[in-house]
């Protein structure tokens, strides 16, 4: 086995979002000396985890986002309680799994790891939660893991990259969207002349966009989406192009509780995924619309407007609480108009004006004069 190393060479390693895969079979075997140190000690062996979801272990910093703070709450999964020793056992079955695939150089997704035995798993939500628990306790990226997010988000508009196998892809000369690549850390060779970046919560408004031309008409832009709630392949190449262009970044989001919880993911993070912020999060992305305040301003008529759920007024209560709210007072007031009204909009409730509203007036007006917070 190879002598354990010290906690800084892991923060080194998670600061610099990627690991050798020397640092990771090293930091896989650690673990395991660490079980048989237990089973020679004639103890029961436990793996120490992070509290990931616990607000308490959770810091905002306006550079940043949400983060994990350095002495954050742990959990064990112990070897020896009926309640976590099978959750034990596949930590370690996962953890067999990832480093074969180090050694062999070779990739799976996700997906891939929970059908290679559906019985043994039970869910594929297990499985992605305890590849999470594995990259936060090794503190290496999940992309140094071997493993790959199964990519739903697409890209448009005035960009070309070569992908990690050599392919070069121009999405500004494709008549579609492009499929956002599943080893975003791979890409090289970014090049644009995009004037921004607009993030587009919903896949049906993004390619109402696409269909309109919208990414030239304006001006140059490159067009994202996430399609709902990004994956983690859209978040880092939304990441990606700031770090390569820094240029402005706006969303474009529903007017309801549930669009402004995915666009508080872009920029500030989320709580599950807080260990690995400084990668993810992009604070200067902006709030270009739906703005609650636009529909009264375009005079949409509240027969258009769809009335709160009890949910819906339990997660803009929740939204309002988080920290990053205080430092948006503008971000605040929107909020508080919507819960004044407990009424939310969808982005298509822009057609009751004109088919084309969207990309023929409301963009690009709120581009020109910005109308973004």
């Amino acid at each position: 086995m190879v002598r354990l190393r010290t906690r800084f060479y892991h923060m080194i390693c998670v600061m610099n979002s990627f690991c050798s895969s020397s640092e990771v079979l090293e930091a896989i075997e650690n673990v395991v000396q660490g079980v048989f140190q237990s089973l020679a000690q004639k103890k029961a062996p436990v793996l120490t985890v992070a509290n990931r979801t616990d607000w308490r272990n959770i810091e905002f910093k306006d550079s940043v986002g949400l983060q994990m703070i350095p002495g954050c709450t742990r959990k064990q999964i112990r070897s020896d309680c009926p309640q976590s020793a099978r959750r034990f056992a596949l930590m370690l079955k996962i953890l067999s799994m990832i480093y074969k695939m180090v050694q062999s150089n070779t990739y799976a997704t996700k997906r891939d790891i929970y059908y290679s035995d559906t019985l043994l798993f039970g869910s594929q939500s297990v499985v992605d939660q305890m590849i999470n628990d594995i990259s936060c306790m090794l503190k290496i990226p999940r992309r140094s893991l071997h493993v790959l997010s199964t990519t739903k988000g697409f890209v448009a508009g005035n960009l070309c990259f070569t992908e990690e196998d050599g392919t070069k892809v121009n999405c500004t000369r494709s008549a579609t969207a492009v499929t956002v690549p599943s080893n975003v850390q791979g890409i090289k060779n970014l090049t644009s002349h995009a004037k921004f970046i607009l993030i587009v919560e919903k896949d049906a408004t993004f390619q109402r966009l696409l269909d309109d031309d919208f990414f030239s008409k304006v001006s140059p832009c490159i067009m994202i989406t996430g399609r709902g709630v990004p994956d983690l392949n859209t978040r880092l190449l939304v990441r990606k192009l700031w770090d390569s262009f820094r240029i402005p970044i706006f969303t474009l989001m529903d007017a309801d509780p549930h669009g402004i919880e995915i666009m508080c993911v872009y920029k500030y993070g989320s709580v599950s995924m807080s260990f690995e912020a400084h990668h993810l999060t992009v604070p200067s992305v902006k709030w270009l619309g739906l703005l609650p305040s636009d529909l009264k301003r375009l005079n949409i008529c509240k027969d258009a407007l769809i009335p709160f759920t009890k949910q819906d007024e339990n997660k803009l209560a929740s939204i309002l609480k988080r920290p990053y709210i205080a430092c948006q007072p503008l971000w605040k007031r929107e909020l508080e108009i919507m819960a004044a009204s407990k009424l939310k909009a969808e982005i298509q409730v822009l057609t009751s004006l004109s088919s084309d509203f969207l990309s023929r007036v409301y963009l690009p007006n709120k581009l020109q004069f910005g109308g973004w917070l």
